[in-house]
């Protein structure tokens, strides 16, 4: 299948990208697999360190404190590609980091797993000003 901005897994991924980001958990919790697999990072110097995490439980404790310092509705996509199991997203959001707010710019890579959940996603972002 060749890549289409409106893919089934860009689908999956805006979706589970909407939810977190306007604060729904339950929504975020349905969109993903059990076995979850996350993977965060960045290049900015005094960035925070690489974020792993394995399985729903630790995701979503990581995403239910992370998502506090979202602005709900503040997602701009940039991009998007993907076919029926993997996606490609990129976009900024507001996020209070501690000194105020500022955007925080996203390319985020998914896969889907055979029941359409979300079973892989790796982040890559950077703070702007």
């Amino acid at each position: 299948m060749p890549l289409q901005a409106d893919s089934r897994a860009v689908q999956v991924a805006r979706a589970n990208l909407a939810a977190w980001t306007n604060h729904d958990l339950a929504a975020t919790r349905a969109g993903v697999a059990d076995n979850f697999t996350l993977t965060v990072s960045t290049t900015q110097p005094g960035g925070p360190p690489e974020i792993r995490t394995t399985g729903i439980d630790d995701y979503m404790a990581r995403t239910e404190e992370f998502v506090k310092t979202v602005t709900p509705g503040s997602v701009k996509e940039i991009g998007a590609l993907g076919d029926d199991r993997n996606a490609l997203l990129m976009f900024t959001l507001e996020a209070d980091v501690g000194q105020g707010k500022a955007a925080l710019a996203n390319a985020r890579v998914y896969s889907l797993d055979d029941e359409g959940k979300i079973a892989a996603e790796h982040v890559l972002f950077f703070l702007g000003s």
